[in-house]
């Protein structure tokens, strides 16, 4: 196998097997969807869509209003990474992996708040400056599509249930946006 690629046969159902090792470093899960791209050249480029990624913009926006309301930071990630953020350095969070713990708990769909004594769950693989205070899964038509936090730094007082409310109801207008 090259670096750059690997052959692999059509079957004739129109179907490729895109290797194991490939999935993982990429982080296709089984039913993920796949925008397909053609090349002048005849080239065949596959990339991993993200319907988040249309919302990325009002995802921004959106922060930014809970991040002046709460005086907490507030991101939104999709499935695999932080993609809006506000009240941190970007350079920081935006576009990093979310942490295996996140990923975990996404998958629970349920809200989460942090109370004193709580392991702390981190937002990025990386960024262990910043734990969740509170979030919320986005789901469109019963799909988790990511999760909206409001993240604390280490000294940080935790969370009132007021602004986990803050993140549930913006997780859940973020969800309405997608179905439409």
């Amino acid at each position: 196998m090259k670096a750059t690629g690997i052959v692999r046969r059509v079957d004739d159902l129109g179907r490729i097997v895109i290797p194991k090792e490939i999935r993982r470093t990429l982080r296709i899960r089984e039913g993920d969807p796949l925008e397909i791209y053609t090349e002048k050249d005849g080239g065949v480029i596959f990339r991993k869509y993200s319907p988040m990624g249309d919302l990325q913009e009002f995802a921004a926006q959106m922060c930014e209003s809970i991040g002046s309301a709460t005086g907490h930071i507030a991101a939104v990630s999709d499935r695999d990474s932080i993609i809006a953020l506000h009240g941190a350095p970007k350079r920081e969070l935006m576009d990093k992996p979310n942490s295996a713990e996140l990923a975990r708990l996404m998958e629970q769909r349920r809200n989460y708040l942090f109370h004193p004594g709580d392991t702390p769950v981190f937002a990025a693989d990386g960024a262990e400056k910043y734990r969740l205070g509170a979030a919320s899964p986005i789901l469109s038509q019963g799909d988790l599509m990511g999760c909206v936090m409001l993240l604390l730094e280490e000294n940080d007082a935790p969370l009132a249930e007021g602004d986990q409310s803050v993140a549930k109801t913006a997780a859940g207008f973020l969800g309405r946006q997608l179905e439409s």
